[in-house]
């Protein structure tokens, strides 16, 4: 009897938003708050469910201690935001700038007129935002709060399963990358560019989506990432080119995706041939300050310790002056979000957060190394969700 399995649903369900809402709620009362007010993007999506394209149109979160979650949306996004389900009262305005402005609807409809609300608003607000809601809230105080942003730390189970599952498709996308060079090597043909690299790996990545998932929530970037090869990888965010790859060359494939709007990232290094002694070097460094990085990532340990536990394996090594960034970085709807394990963070790690584990080095004029994997923070230590292999010898491409 064959089994027919279930697609992958990458749309969250209301209990998941009841209690993210419930989370954030109760972080009020610590900050003596009566409401919080959000139009980052991310935070939207995490409190209500809707995804959307950021423009000049406000769409925002007000979220109370009464109770009552509410999501302003421009009057074109209205169907959009019912459609996605939407965990929220929607409250819409005709357009911006609008004869009436936008922000006039939101106070409409939670009143505007009170004894004066300390009304919380996420730092990420523009100047020009924040100062359209404030003329439409005039005797209300607002204070600036990072409580959506911590809240967001923490990822529930359901969160987490997304972030699995975008690492599995991950793993898919670096195998692809390796696959089509080793293809063109068995072939004898001509060796794939970077930019053809890339095209190739974020095909991978949203095929197996549309192919394997029912609704598929769109964000930017669904799948891909930067595929870079021999001196063009030591610029540690450089651009696919199109550099064509040759025998001899590091290559760096830096892949992610996002599953239901969670991020995961999985990075790793190749050497095309036979490596040098001093690739060897080089790869060998990074890995173990990845894997002694990795055993630092735990529940308890401040992000700064994790930081400089991994990155001294790389001093001890003698190639401190080749080191660009830090260990990592938090990993959720945003594929770069606090906390930051680097040397200035004192945060400490918990359990059920999502970090990547990316130490690197670069050296100008040859190449970069940075093997990177998505770690969750467990009860008694991390484990990595991408699982590709890390080693130099499983990192080989044969010519």
């Amino acid at each position: 009897m064959t089994v027919t399995q279930s697609p992958f649903d990458q749309r969250l369900g209301p209990v998941v938003f009841d209690a993210v809402q419930l989370r954030v709620r109760d972080r009020l009362a610590g900050e003596a708050l009566d409401a919080v007010l959000t139009d980052n993007p991310e935070d939207v999506a995490y409190l209500t469910g809707f995804f959307h394209h950021p423009g000049e149109r406000p769409v925002a979160v007000w979220l109370d201690t009464a109770g009552e979650t509410v999501l302003l949306v421009p009057e074109l996004e209205r169907e959009h935001a019912a459609e996605q389900g939407s965990r929220a009262e929607l409250v819409s305005f005709a357009e911006y700038p609008g004869i009436v402005p936008p922000f006039a609807a939101l106070a409409e409809r939670v009143g505007a007129s009170g004894a004066g609300r300390r009304i919380g608003f996420t730092t990420s607000m523009s100047y020009q935002r924040l100062a359209a809601v404030r003329a439409q809230f005039p005797h209300d105080e607002f204070v600036p709060t990072e409580l959506v942003t911590i809240a967001r730390y923490i990822k529930l189970p359901e969160e987490i399963a997304l972030h699995a599952e975008a690492a599995r498709i991950t793993d898919l996308m670096l195998a692809a990358g390796a696959s089509l060079v080793t293809e063109a090597i068995a072939s004898e043909g001509v060796l794939p560019s970077e930019s053809e690299l890339a095209s190739h790996v974020t095909r991978t990545g949203v095929s197996a989506m549309y192919s394997e998932h029912v609704n598929v929530v769109v964000v930017s970037p669904l799948a891909g990432g930067l595929v870079y090869a021999g001196a063009n990888s030591a610029f540690p965010h450089g651009l696919p080119s199109g550099y064509r790859l040759a025998p001899g060359d590091t290559l760096m494939l830096s892949l992610g995706c996002a599953v239901g709007g969670r991020f995961v990232e999985g990075e790793r290094t190749f050497v095309l041939g036979e490596p040098s002694t001093e690739q060897r070097r080089y790869h060998e460094a990074v890995r173990l300050a990845q894997e002694v990085g990795g055993s630092a990532i735990a529940p308890g340990v401040e992000c700064r310790t994790a930081n400089d536990t991994c990155l001294q394996v790389i001093r001890d090594a003698g190639l401190g002056q080749h080191l660009r960034h830090r260990q990592g970085h938090g990993i959720g709807l945003g594929m770069h979000e606090p906390p930051w394990l680097e040397s200035g963070d004192p945060t400490l790690l918990e359990a059920g957060m999502i970090v990547s584990n990316e130490p690197g080095i670069y050296i100008p004029g040859h190449a970069g190394y940075r093997i990177s994997d998505s770690m969750l923070v467990t009860s008694g230590g991390s484990r990595p969700l991408t699982s590709f292999p890390r080693a130099l010898e499983d990192c080989i491409i044969p010519l």
